[in-house]
């Protein structure tokens, strides 16, 4: 890449190099932004092949196939090189047009690309297959040497994974684990979700921790309405309790009151004997 923006002029060669740069970085977390800067390198630099090839990979990225396809092949006139082959037959796909797809995996430019090259246009041509609802030609697609090598290259993880997918599709379950399983060993750089896929066979499933966070929450609710409903209940008890004391006020003043009448009674009964037992004498005296 640098050999071909070094025929630019040298300011135009670093804002196009700095636009592919942020191409690179972007594309796989933000492949709309990434998109943008392509566009840029792309309006500053339309003649050079690497700017057209990443431009083509960003509109992949972003599912806009028609533009991908036609930035990949003016990247392959420029430069005469197989090497896109298999991305463009798989944009063929995106465009809903697998039977393209799979004329291309029969081309002669196959046999000129390389062994990852090879494998990734046997994972396209599979997924073809697959669009046109052929699952078994799809996993014939994908036994190869390839698959059966013990040796791992860089992707032999997405070549089993697809394999186990393939077969889990036609209803082969235990075979879908088994090559589940072996993806995981060889997937070092976490590029596929085997681990998922094995975990859903074995019927694990898996909290989302934001989920289980609001689960808690919920339960914190939960247990806050019931601490309000025991603030409530004391309430009740303690009006309960006023209410008593009320009560056993009343009746000790009741009380109060019976003790002084009958008090007064009994102090009357006195006076009354008392002046029963005088004129008693006075009638004595007389």
């Amino acid at each position: 890449m640098r050999q071909e923006l070094q025929s630019l002029p040298k300011g135009l060669a670093e804002d196009v190099a700095r636009n592919l740069v942020m191409v690179a970085n972007l594309i796989d977390e933000d492949p709309e932004q990434a998109y943008a800067y392509s566009k840029i390198a792309l309006r500053l630099a339309s003649r050079v092949a690497a700017v057209r090839e990443a431009a083509g990979f960003a509109a992949y990225a972003t599912q806009k196939y028609s533009e991908a396809l036609a930035e990949f092949r003016a990247a392959r006139r420029m430069t005469g090189s197989v090497e896109l082959w298999p991305v463009m037959a798989d944009c063929e796909r995106g465009l809903g047009r697998p039977e393209r797809a799979m004329a291309m995996a029969g081309e002669p430019e196959v046999q000129k690309l390389d062994k990852a090259g090879q494998v990734e246009m046997r994972l396209v041509a599979a997924g073809a297959r697959r669009d046109m609802g052929q699952i078994d030609a799809a996993i014939v697609t994908l036994q190869s040497p390839e698959l059966a090598s013990n040796s791992v290259q860089s992707w032999t993880a997405r070549l089993r994974y697809a394999y186990a997918d393939a077969l889990l599709a036609a209803g082969r379950e235990g075979e879908a684990r088994e090559w589940f399983a072996k993806a995981l060993e060889a997937d070092k750089d976490g590029a596929t979700d085997a681990s998922d896929r094995l975990a859903e066979l074995d019927g694990v499933e898996f909290v989302d921790a934001h989920d289980a966070h609001d689960e808690h929450d919920a339960q914190d609710g939960d247990h806050s309405d019931l601490s309000g409903a025991t603030d409530v209940r004391d309430d009740e008890a303690d009006d309960a309790d006023e209410a008593d004391d009320a009560d056993d006020a009343d009746e000790q003043d009741d009380l109060s009151d019976d003790v002084v009448d009958a008090q007064a009674d009994e102090a009357a009964d006195v006076d009354v004997d008392t002046d029963t037992d005088t004129d008693t004498e006075g009638d004595k005296s007389s």
